[in-house]
């Protein structure tokens, strides 16, 4: 095991806490954060940037030809599996956050319709600017708005719970690719609305990713984007005793291919935060058709209309309720609310209307998940 340890104000991306420790065990590297640190009093709620998302710069195939092209996940991963969600007990703890300024996205503005011809639906997860309550039931609630800093500065992406304590989200909300460097104070706040936390803001205890993702050595189509593991967990600290997710749910998770049919293709659900829709204030949800792309480092591929801090939101399979059943049968692939991905990067021409995410695999999301559940078993 290797030992790193950083002190404050040495780089603008260094933790702000002194002494934080980073930790590289074999294929993983963890940040343990402070004592000191694991508060959100350093997160500026009202004034937080939007991660710029990261950009593309070769398009992919058409959806059309890509579908042409598929491979069975089969071949390109091997077995595929999962592990289930829970629902959670409901019972709300809220804490008033201050709400979002006016904050313009500076990166790639959406405009009404897309080149790549890929079909999606991006709308707001909760109809109206009222006390609507959709986004505050599960399974939207486990899905949330992630505060971080970045030297002094407080920045915004997306994630959501797939255990009661553990968090994922994209690698680049995490850490500075190739970098060696990990951000700082994150705060989670599950089923975020309009500055209001109706399931309280949780601070974070460690950070995982995939060391070949810190020190810069994985394999990405464009350097530092379109990478094999764009994908970060947060294990939250506990507050008296619970974690987040007992009270929201959390969402399963799936690996190698899970949910895809025989032509690489699912019909994926997206949830984020990205501050050109709503101001960020509102939680944004995309259906679309997704498909795997071998040439693109084996990421999904979605039609959206999402933009910078939506990064690290979750993409799901079979997103919703499961309906009782009467004189018919499921089919493959049943099991409801399954995170396969999280949204990672976009193109750098804006009239593409496609982003992309690292595909879940035994590799990533499996390793990462069970080392973070041997670190805190609690959080699982």
């Amino acid at each position: 095991m290797k030992y790193i340890f950083y002190v404050a104000g040495v780089t603008a991306l260094t933790a702000t806490a002194a002494y934080a420790q980073v930790r590289q065990d074999g294929p993983l590297t963890v940040y343990t954060a402070p004592q000191s640190a694991q508060t959100t009093s350093t997160v500026d709620f009202a004034n937080a940037k939007p991660m710029p998302l990261p950009a593309a710069t070769t398009l992919p195939p058409s959806a059309a030809d890509a579908i042409r092209q598929a491979r069975d996940p089969l071949l390109i991963f091997g077995l595929p599996g999962a592990s289930p969600g829970e629902d959670g007990s409901g019972i709300e703890t809220p804490v008033e956050l201050a709400p979002p300024q006016k904050i313009v996205d500076n990166g790639a503005q959406p405009e009404e319709f897309g080149t790549s011809g890929q079909p999606f639906t991006t709308s707001r997860a909760k109809p109206q600017f009222d006390n609507n309550l959709t986004t505050r039931l599960y399974p939207f609630r486990a899905a949330g708005k992630l505060f971080f800093n970045i030297g002094s500065s407080t920045f915004v992406c997306s994630a959501s719970l797939i255990k009661p304590g553990i968090v994922v989200t994209a690698a680049h909300c995490v850490a500075n690719f190739g970098q060696s460097q990990f951000y700082s104070n994150w705060s989670f706040v599950p089923a975020y609305y309009n500055g209001n936390a109706p399931y309280g803001a949780w601070s974070v205890f460690q950070a995982w990713v995939k060391t070949a993702y810190f020190n810069g050595t994985m394999p990405c189509f464009q350097s530092g984007v379109v990478c094999l593991s764009d994908i970060g967990i947060l294990i939250l600290n506990s507050q008296s005793g619970s974690y987040a997710g007992n009270a929201t749910g959390w969402f399963g998770y799936g690996w190698d291919g899970w949910g895809f049919n025989g032509s690489s293709q699912a019909l994926l659900t997206q949830l984020g935060y990205p501050v050109a829709l709503d101001s960020g204030a509102l939680m944004e949800r995309t259906d679309s058709q997704g498909f795997i792309n071998t040439t693109f480092s084996n990421n999904t591929i979605i039609g959206s209309l999402q933009t910078g801090g939506s990064s690290g939101g979750p993409w799901l399979a079979n997103f919703g309720l499961a309906p009782s059943l009467s004189g018919i049968s499921f089919g493959t692939y049943a099991s409801h609310n399954i995170v396969l991905g999280v949204t990672s990067w976009g193109f750098i021409d804006p009239t593409v209307k496609q982003q992309g995410a690292s595909s879940f695999t035994s590799g990533n999301i499996v390793s990462l998940v069970n080392s973070a559940c041997t670190s805190q078993p609690a959080a699982c």
